[in-house]
């Protein structure tokens, strides 16, 4: 078997954990919120307006403070809507288990043994003082 053949039953397999699968209904549920699209809708309308107030040679920074808390408060909501709870935490989730692979595969091509790697980076979170990531 070679490694792209590998490589796609992981993907298989990512595609069966309950993360993904979890990440995937959660999206689902994103999409058919009528209530959370049309926010974002009107999220995106106030951000290109917005973005429109901020490019003109004379700004009106009034307008600009008013778009700018109708921005938030749309962003407040949205954020705050449950399917977006739930699509945002099933996302973390997702994105912890492919940085594990990421590490596991990476630790590989550096010459350790993909079984018994550590599967964590030991990042921080800030980039003020990396290194580069591995």
């Amino acid at each position: 078997m070679d490694i792209i053949e590998q490589a796609r039953i992981l993907g298989k397999a990512i595609q069966q954990d309950e993360r993904y699968i979890r990440y995937a209904k959660a999206t689902l549920q994103n999409e058919s919120n009528e209530e959370l699209q049309e926010a974002i809708r009107e999220f995106n309308l106030i951000r290109m307006q917005l973005d429109n107030k901020l490019s003109a040679d004379e700004k009106d920074e009034e307008a600009v403070a008013e778009l700018n808390e109708k921005l938030r408060s749309v962003y407040a909501s949205i954020m705050s809507n449950d399917t977006m709870v739930e699509y945002n935490t099933a996302k973390v989730e997702l994105d912890q288990l492919m940085s594990q692979v990421n590490i596991i595969i990476s630790k590989s091509l550096d010459g350790e043994d993909p079984e018994t790697c550590e599967t964590t980076s030991g990042c921080g979170g800030s980039c003020a003082t990396c290194g580069g990531c591995h």
